[in-house]
């Protein structure tokens, strides 16, 4: 079967994708246009799609007879693939839970301490050789240990989150989601207005798609206190960035740690400019091993469809 990779994945991915399918390898590191995801659902059997390549429904409406059966997500997250009409299609669609939660948790807990504590102004001010040494009150920032925190979006990744927080800083939990969740930490559910008015960090966790297309706006940041901190590391999209912007440069919140954009790979010059804002290049799976075994799991589906098996990970 002819295998189509849309970036180049770690090398022991590759070497295994090699070994079991005709597989053909995009030598850009952009995503995929909407001219190559019609190429793409006319020319090959299988598909292994990154974030962000456009299969769009106008994509398979292209493409009406695709020859593609499976778009075999590299990732959790699958905002950027229609799903309903990849169906409608006769193409199937997985993707990669579970693999990605400890990474993607650790550089919430990265974001949520960087900018609570401010480490990445005080980087600056060393590397621009401006520091003067030591004082009492010099970069005082928020102390972690005990606060309360908001999760919004209490899946796997939502969870991983809560757990750090709760056992490795004594956090009290608040979380909001459709559903309430048995877990092994204390943790309260609350509706979103009364979350995020009693939390001083909130941490945005859920999944992409237009029904969390701008979930986090002015309202939420109004309710939010003016000492609270808000960390995104779901999708961009979810957050209205004009609003965020808005409270930071009004002072309704005192800062924000981002590893996604709205409008990504563009980042506003609006939040560059602010110290009190940890900017992150979409880092949260970006581990080696991390990585490995999200390709091993795209494959994994990839070898199922292909020997006509149950499909391990459908979406």
């Amino acid at each position: 079967m002819k295998l189509l990779i849309s970036r180049r994945l770690p090398e022991t991915v590759m070497a295994a994708a090699e070994a079991r399918f005709d597989v053909t390898c995009r030598t850009t590191t952009q995503p995929m246009t909407h001219a190559d995801c019609v190429a793409a659902l006319a020319d090959y059997d299988i598909v292994l799609p990154t974030l962000g390549d456009a299969f769009r429904a106008e994509a398979f409406a292209a493409v009406p007879a695709p020859r593609c059966r499976l778009l075999a997500n590299f990732g959790v997250g699958y905002n950027h693939i229609n799903v309903a009409a990849a169906q409608a299609a006769g193409v199937a669609v997985t993707n990669t839970p579970g693999a990605v939660t400890d990474a993607t948790a650790d550089i919430a807990m990265t974001l949520i301490l960087m900018t609570a504590r401010r480490a990445g102004e005080g980087e600056r001010l060393v590397r621009a050789g401006r520091w003067q040494g030591w004082h009492p009150v010099q970069m005082l920032g928020l102390h972690l240990t005990g606060k309360t925190v908001c999760v919004i979006g209490m899946g796997r990744i939502g969870q991983a989150i809560a757990r750090r927080c709760h056992f490795g800083f004594g956090c009290r939990i608040v979380y909001v989601n459709r559903s309430r969740k048995a877990v092994d930490f204390p943790a309260e559910q609350m509706g979103m207005e009364t979350a995020l008015g009693v939390a001083d960090v909130v941490v945005l966790a859920t999944p992409g798609g237009a029904e969390t297309h701008h979930l986090v706006e002015a309202k939420a940041f109004g309710a939010m206190q003016s000492h609270a901190i808000f960390v995104n590391i779901s999708r961009g999209d979810v957050v209205d960035e004009a609003a965020l912007i808005a409270a930071l440069q009004a002072g309704s919140i005192a800062g924000a740690g981002l590893d996604v954009y709205e409008f990504e790979p563009e980042v506003p010059e609006a939040l560059r400019a602010m110290e009190n804002v940890t900017l992150l290049p979409h880092l949260g799976t970006a581990a080696l091993e991390v990585r490995e075994d999200m390709g091993r799991m795209a494959l994994d589906n990839a070898i199922a469809h292909a020997e006509g098996r149950a499909l391990p990970n459908p979406v």
